[in-house]
């Protein structure tokens, strides 16, 4: 192990311990367990959550929540994105529709969706799917316009059609732009469950 190596970790631990020690100091000052508790309190507690068998049950059907809504994210977001990246024509069509949908906040659309959809699992995913659907048609876009010309040109040069431009150029050049936007599409899913 390096010296930056070392150095980069006393800095984490150092970082860590003066907000701890913040946090505990704060802590002593409002002296309510209810507003800020302290951290040893905080740190049992999640102990202790770890192996309660209700909390591991709600998260794991959170986590079907979130799965389900990144699944039905990336199978729409994916063709589509594909579908307005590689033709001028798709992109002016659909841009205005994306571009307007993806600027209404997600907490807007609750009440529609429970309107459409009831309650229970339905409105959750389906926010969970919006929230993520827009971060991987845009990464999508930019993966396929990221790709050089001059992997069209050699392909081309060696008799490739639309299909396997598509499938040995488009689709691998555009993958790690793709893979960034599932992550997005994770966070932002993370962050609209309700």
């Amino acid at each position: 192990m390096g010296i930056k190596d070392r150095a980069s970790k006393l800095y984490w631990l150092v970082a860590v311990l003066c907000f701890a020690g913040v946090w505990h100091l704060a802590s002593l000052y409002y002296d309510s367990s209810l507003l800020l508790p302290s951290p040893m309190r905080t740190a049992a507690a999640f102990f202790t959550a770890l192996f309660d068998a209700e909390i591991i049950s709600n998260m794991l059907i959170t986590l079907r929540r979130v799965l389900t809504g990144l699944f039905y994210a990336v199978m729409i977001g994916v063709p589509l994105g594909f579908l307005m990246g590689y033709s001028k024509t798709f992109l002016r069509m659909i841009d205005p529709l994306i571009s307007s949908a993806r600027q209404i906040p997600i907490m807007a659309w609750v009440p529609l969706t429970i309107v459409w959809l009831g309650l229970g699992d339905g409105p959750t995913i389906f926010l969970i799917a919006m929230a993520g659907v827009f971060p991987v048609i845009l990464n999508t876009i930019s993966g396929v316009h990221s790709v050089s010309e001059d992997y069209y040109n050699a392909a081309r040069s060696l008799g490739a059609n639309h299909v396997s431009l598509f499938a040995h150029v488009v689709v691998p050049g555009s993958l790690p732009s793709i893979l960034g936007g599932m992550r997005l599409a994770v966070s932002a899913g993370w962050m609209s469950v309700i």
